[in-house]
């Protein structure tokens, strides 16, 4: 687990060291090791972080035997012994990890190396006879690879603010970018915050040189799933090979680890599965609060009792929070509404002496775990709202938002007035942060907003058929939840939190041959009549009845509370900062800031966190 860069100029060299500043601020990605190779108009630059095959001899960037090809590589590919067996005689190996099992494959497969690996990565190959550059990035899109692109070069990193740092980019806002975030608190792949900086979208890999750049797909999660015929019991069997299976791929680990253990039953089973599976007593980690009404750690001790773990529960104050605040902003590639918890727990985990952890992380999004699960397929369900023409709806809409004032109405409101109510134009609206005419208000302008990305992507996964099958209705919604709050919210804050404190985080929900085959259950057998149905009856023996029966809470520090007290200097700030954008109301932000602090319903908290962490990312990263 690690940290990448690289410059590849097409038509001329490279005057100075411009990698050398680009690994400086993915310093915290690997603090174990650095290294660059530079050669006329290509640099590569490498942090590491020593998970597998500790030794110097995996140090970056890795060289193939006769020199002619050079990797960086950031990740962990967990089959990699069985790829080295049949690697062998082919390839003289000098090292015991994964790394040197990466660049061998693309030497003998080319491409298709990807389609033998199970893992996360994100990696770039040099080809010095050629002079072609590979760069790939994993299926799910676990590691993160932002990328810019130009007529005379492409620049490539873990960190977009890295490529910033190289010099060679604008600091410019890009309009879609703003706009996609406000609307969903992130900023949907490709596109990023910035004009020119592009992320390279799960699945896909870059093949460039002099003459051309080319982009293409190794993988989908709709083309790839697989349809399942068996019945429940069937079901459950196959839920818990493939999720044993996934959890002890994810056990190979040449240091110290352990497992985020909230209380939920994601990271319960993880645990539970991690102890079965491993012959020492795992590690484990859970934040509690003082205020009992966010906390979780009775259900977290429970676990840890029952399985009799080593775990360490983390009493967070609102005053020690506060002192983790400006390193963790500080820490953002990217704004987010979210992700300083993963900070906090990140941050105590690797001061206990911990490398890698394990999280409960995707469990949600494949056994529908969301209300989203139940609400869109509800809301479809009700034939009688299609037989009132939209022109209908809208008073009754207005009026019950009036009547109600709170933000939940205003989402009923807005879903009434929709054309239609089918997956791809329902589900849009259920991860909304602020609604189109919000965003107007703060942009201070009528113009037509850019599309909606969400739509854009969920409307791929609904029309998929193949051999006269179709991907269940829930899967969709799974794919959905998958391409857009996991994969640019939960992934890439994961990443970047637990990175920023040299932790790698490994998340056996996400195992790409586990997702292929769940997707492709039927709804039936999946239903969510109670949490995570199929995913609770297939471990039925190993959770107590309360972890699963009980209301879900989710990992959520009490903002509310503290926004209004002792953070409020942080949002102020952040506020202020974002004000000043020219493209910004700021009368608008402060009026919403204003609301908030007299407990206006329609004004949340996490509307208002979302915009102080924007300003305050722009602030710091001089973008504007």
């Amino acid at each position: 687990m690690c940290g990448i860069n690289g410059i590849y100029s097409f038509s001329k060299t490279l005057s100075s060291n411009l990698v050398s500043s680009m690994n400086q601020e993915i310093a915290r990605r690997g603090p174990d090791a650095e290294g660059e190779y530079i050669e006329e108009n290509i640099q590569l630059g490498h942090r590491r972080l020593s998970i597998i095959d500790t030794s110097k001899n995996s140090d970056q960037p890795f060289y193939s035997e006769d020199k002619r090809y050079v990797l960086v590589f950031n990740g962990e590919i967990y089959n990699y012994k069985e790829i080295r067996n049949d690697l062998e005689g082919s390839y003289n190996f000098k090292t015991n990890g994964d790394t040197e099992v990466v660049l061998a494959s693309f030497i003998k497969y080319g491409p298709n190396c990807l389609r033998a690996f199970n893992g996360m990565f994100a990696f770039a190959i040099w080809d010095k006879v050629e002079k072609s550059i590979f760069i790939a990035r994993d299926r799910i899109g676990i590691k993160p690879l932002y990328y810019s692109l130009s007529n005379d070069h492409i620049i490539f990193s873990s960190s977009q603010i890295a490529i910033l740092n190289s010099g060679l980019v604008s600091r410019k806002i890009s309009n879609e970018g703003f706009v996609d975030y406000l609307r969903y608190q992130t900023v949907h792949a490709p596109r990023t915050i910035l004009k020119d900086v592009k992320m390279l979208m799960p699945g896909y890999y870059i093949y460039s040189n002099e003459e051309k750049t080319e982009f293409k797909k190794y993988y989908d999660l709709v083309t790839d799933s697989q349809r399942f015929k068996g019945d429940l019991e069937e079901a459950k069997d196959l839920v818990k090979d493939e999720f044993t299976k996934s959890i002890k791929r994810r056990l190979v680990s040449d240091v110290p680890f352990g497992a985020f253990l909230s209380g939920g039953i994601d990271s319960s089973l993880v645990v539970a599965c991690m102890s079965e599976n491993h012959t020492q007593p795992v590690n484990t980690f859970s934040v509690s609060f003082n205020e009992d009404e966010y906390s979780e750690a009775e259900y977290a001790r429970m676990i840890a009792k029952k399985y009799s773990t080593n775990h360490t529960e983390i009493k967070l104050s609102v005053d020690e929070f506060k002192t983790m605040i400006p390193n963790a902003l500080n820490s953002m590639d990217h704004p987010s509404g979210d992700g300083l918890n993963t900070f906090v727990v990140a941050k105590k985990t690797k001061e206990a002496g911990i490398k890698m952890a394990l999280s409960g992380l995707g469990g949600d999004e494949l056994f529908c775990g969301y209300s989203v699960f139940q609400q869109v397929p509800e809301l479809r369900r009700k034939k009688w709202l299609h037989s009132f023409p939209v022109f209908a709806r809208k008073p009754l809409a207005n009026v019950y938002r009036a009547s109600k004032g709170t933000v939940q109405a205003a989402k009923i409101a807005e879903l009434l007035k929709l054309e239609r109510f089918d997956t791809e134009h329902v589900y849009s609206f259920y991860r909304t942060l602020l609604f189109d005419s919000q965003i107007r208000k703060i942009l201070n302008t009528s113009e037509q907003l850019p599309i909606n990305r969400v739509y854009e992507i969920t409307h791929h996964t609904v029309g998929y058929e193949t051999e006269g099958w179709r991907l269940p209705d829930l899967s969709k919604i799974s794919v959905a939840e998958m391409q857009t709050y996991m994969s640019n919210v939960l992934l890439r804050d994961t990443d970047i939190m637990t990175m920023a404190n040299g932790l790698e985080v490994r998340v056996p929900f996400l195992d790409h041959e586990l997702i292929g085959k769940v997707l492709g259950i039927s709804d039936n057998l999946k239903n969510p009549t109670t949490p995570k149905r199929l995913l609770v009856e297939a471990f039925e023996d190993k959770l107590p009845k309360e972890i699963y029966d009980r209301k879900k809470m989710g990992f959520v520090l009490p903002y509310n509370l503290w926004m209004k007290d002792d953070l409020k200097d942080v949002c102020t700030e952040g506020l202020d900062a974002l004000g000043k954008i020219e493209i910004v109301n700021e009368k608008e932000i402060q009026s919403l800031w204003g609301k908030f602090l007299k407990d206006d319903k329609s004004v949340t908290w996490s509307r208002i966190w979302a915009l102080v962490t924007l300003g305050y990312w722009l602030k710091r990263n001089n973008v504007n």
